[in-house]
């Protein structure tokens, strides 16, 4: 089929909503759902109705289909998001700690100037290399601004340049690594194989950034799939029947790794406390297994956060 030029116009607030309603949506409050479509945007909230409509071409809802129902999955998805969202933050941090303490014990501060170290020197040198020099020179924090005026080195050492560099950047510079007994000593600490690890920290800047961008996750199909895991070395799922490339899958690598990052974190029952407040979402469509919470994973917990 051919392709063809948009032409849908843009609608005003009160002809979006009369539109859902010649569509076969109902409404408990339309003032409130005015002012959401005001607040939030019609084409933000439009992924979370797409479940109920019975025409998917034709934008024709299924009998009983409510806009609040919509506004709820929104809501919690919110919610999911900024749960994760303070969780990555822990396990990146404990990521770069252990990487600045491995390598630079071993290879000392200026290790990443090692192209020995890294499996293709020459795609280290002309993209991280730049990338690194780049997220340098954009840097404000106080302690790059002194090492400037202080030091003539072109970057500072690692305890500095990879508390500024992204995540994503992290990422690729432990994908690069040849390798090596320190790789393996990175990985393992957090329960995993080097590569292993290296797979899941590529997908977990994937979900950091469907996260930190509002994006959609709740019933989403996630283009990056994390590895399954065969070969646990700490608690993990009885059922391995699940997809990799759906919701739940990531989230058990959260809790995953936050046994060895946060042992007394409340995840478990900060996640289950979100399904209690919005009793209508359906986790079968975030790939949740039956009785997932009585996974040992999920069920075990200590009561008192840091």
């Amino acid at each position: 089929m051919g392709k063809t030029h948009y032409t849908k116009p843009s609608l005003t607030f009160q002809q979006q909503l009369q539109q859902l309603i010649d569509r076969g949506m109902t409404f408990e409050n339309p003032k409130k759902a005015l002012h959401i479509l005001e607040s939030v945007s019609y084409y933000r909230i439009s992924g979370y109705w797409y479940p109920f409509l019975a025409d998917k071409q034709k934008h024709v809802f299924k009998p009983g289909a409510q806009f609040e129902t919509a506004f709820q999955l929104y809501c919690f998805d919110r919610e999911l998001r900024s749960l994760i969202i303070s969780e990555l933050e822990k396990i990146e941090v404990a990521v770069r700690a252990k990487m600045i303490y491995v390598l630079s014990q071993k290879f000392g501060g200026f290790w990443f100037e090692d192209l020995s170290l890294f499996r293709n020197p020459q795609k280290f040198q002309t993209q991280l290399a730049v990338k690194l020099k780049e997220e340098y020179d954009r840097s404000d924090e106080e302690f790059i601004r002194a090492f400037r005026l202080k030091y003539s080195d072109p970057l500072p050492p690692s305890w500095m340049i990879m508390e500024i560099i992204s995540f994503g950047t992290l990422s690729k510079l432990f994908s690069q690594l040849k390798p090596s007994r320190e790789k393996r000593e990175i990985a393992h600490y957090f329960g995993l194989a080097d590569a292993v690890f290296e797979n899941w920290l590529h997908s977990i800047v994937y979900l950091r950034n469907i996260c930190a961008h509002h994006s959609r996750l709740w019933n989403r199909t996630l283009s990056i799939k994390p590895q399954i895991l065969q070969s646990p070395r700490k608690l993990w799922l009885k059922n391995t029947n699940v997809k990799s490339d759906r919701t739940y899958y990531v989230l058990c690598m959260i809790k995953y790794l936050l046994q060895t990052v946060n042992p007394k974190s409340r995840f478990a029952f900060k996640l289950k406390s979100l399904f209690l407040k919005y009793p209508n979402v359906d986790s079968n469509a975030m790939g949740f297994a039956e009785n997932w919470e009585q996974e040992s994973l999920w069920k075990f917990e200590d009561t008192q956060p840091f």
